[in-house]
């Protein structure tokens, strides 16, 4: 079996043990690399399999997001954030080096992607004196989510993993400023389907890049 794949069941792993450590006295810098494992395991698997520019892009995006992973527990909300949309603008420049031939419809869903959770985000946070910020990064977020759609990259894997991150981002938006939001189960929705859109995003763009540029359903 190719080193790879275990780098993958690796981070898998990590990814979904991560939520063990909630209900464990361990230190505070094993939670945090604890967190960062999963997806700095899928920058490794990226890495691995790189080929070419496009290969490297990739790993570099899910590096940055690693370093948000940690940088929010470490340094707080605000730095996380710039680690993420500095891997969001990394992801767009991958995405439109691997554009596919967009129809009018696939134009509309993009566009509905920008302006939906843009506005989504900026109507979420309860305190509105931050909400032009949260606007911001939500926009390099859904700009990254409707460059994803427009990719060649399989769909059921890279924009829906796209996907899955904008909403976790968009439930973090929502739980903040509000305790009673704060409870396991929301929780487990913002890692779940933010772990599970970065590995959707890895597995779904290294495959793309093994195949011919060509668009895929």
């Amino acid at each position: 079996m190719r080193i790879t794949v275990w780098v993958l069941a690796a981070a898998v792993l990590a990814g979904c043990s991560y939520v063990a450590g909630w209900f464990l006295p361990i230190p505070p810098w094993a939670n945090v690399a604890w967190k960062g494992a999963g997806v700095s395991l899928l920058a490794l698997y990226a890495a691995l399999n790189a080929k070419s520019l496009d290969g490297w892009l990739l790993a570099v995006v899910l590096a940055f997001g690693a370093l948000g992973d940690m940088l929010l527990e470490t340094h707080g909300l605000v730095v996380g954030a710039l680690a993420f949309l500095a891997g969001h603008i990394t992801a767009t420049g991958l995405y439109l080096r691997n554009r596919r031939p967009a129809s009018a419809a696939d134009w509309a869903v993009a566009t509905a992607i920008v302006i939906g959770v843009t506005v989504t985000a900026y109507l979420l946070p309860p305190e509105r004196a931050g909400a032009g910020l949260i606007a911001l990064y939500a926009l390099g977020l859904a700009i990254m989510a409707a460059c994803a759609w427009l990719s060649r990259f399989p769909r059921p894997l890279v924009a829906a993993g796209a996907m899955m991150f904008a909403v976790s981002d968009l439930l973090i938006f929502l739980r903040t400023g509000r305790p009673t939001l704060d409870i396991l189960p929301m929780g487990l929705a913002v890692w779940g389907l933010y772990f599970a859109g970065q590995a959707l995003i890895a597995v779904g763009v290294v495959r793309g890049l093994r195949t011919a540029k060509q668009p895929h359903a």
